[in-house]
């Protein structure tokens, strides 16, 4: 009994510090956002009123700055999106994915014809859960396949297998691929795996489809191989008449 109520008082303790977190982040991100919108738009001022009498080296510093102000703002945002998935309250509801299949073909349609590439999606189930969470996670796994295709046209495949109980949905495709020493850290909030040069973006996507799987009561993963491709699975409870399994 005394262990049980030790880890129950752990548990509270751990969901407590972890909503203060969220909440850390929320607003720091939010509050940040004015003083780096001021900075950025005074070198910008200060560049277009004295460009006459800066050297060409001032410029260049200037643009530097600027640079890494919108980097920053970048970074920002993402820290806001990614705390406010956890913060976002909305009621569960029975979600036929096919619908979000749809939204998906529609989205991507122009960017995939042009790269002369597929996107194939099989017939999905319908799950409770958050629609505008659920769309999001399947956007950031499309995209991401997207974002790291090889120099072949991009082949991008959904698909589910019922097991008992859940769900197990697959996005593959046939990218650059992922070393294997970089499965787990590819989750992890502003991680990234290449240069910011080489490819945009903050390494947040994947964080936050995390995030998202978790709070649907599943898991989510990753089997790649380098130069092949790679496939994202993840999990969700099939039973539609349980809703506190993620809640």
């Amino acid at each position: 009994k005394e262990l049980n109520e030790s880890l129950e008082k752990r548990a509270s303790q751990l969901a407590t510090s972890n909503a203060e977190l969220e909440s850390f982040a929320y607003v720091a991100s939010h509050d940040l956002q004015e003083p780096l919108r001021m900075v950025s738009s005074f070198l910008q001022l200060i560049e277009k009123r004295y460009k006459d009498k800066l050297d060409q080296k001032a410029h260049e510093y200037i643009r530097f700055a600027v640079d890494g102000a919108e980097r920053m703002k970048g970074l920002i945002l993402d820290l806001l999106e990614y705390s406010r998935v956890n913060s976002r309250k909305e009621q569960k509801e029975i979600v036929d994915l096919n619908e979000v299949a749809t939204t998906l073909e529609l989205t991507y349609k122009q960017v995939v014809q042009t790269a002369e590439g597929m996107l194939e999606i099989d017939e999905l189930p319908r799950v409770l859960g958050n629609k505008v969470q659920l769309m999001q996670l399947f956007q950031n796994l499309v995209s991401n396949a997207l974002k790291y295709k090889s120099n072949r046209p991009p082949v991008i495949k959904i698909s589910v297998e019922e097991k008992a109980g859940y769900y197990q949905f697959a996005v593959s495709d046939n990218g650059i691929g992922i070393e294997e020493r970089f499965f787990s850290k590819i989750f992890i909030i502003f991680q990234r795996l290449h240069n910011k040069n080489d490819f945009s973006g903050t390494g947040i996507g994947l964080a936050i489809c995390k995030k998202i799987v978790e709070i649907h009561a599943g898991s989510i993963w990753v089997e790649s191989t380098p130069g092949l491709g790679s496939t994202f699975y993840f999990t969700l409870p099939s039973n539609t008449n349980n809703e506190e399994q993620i809640n």
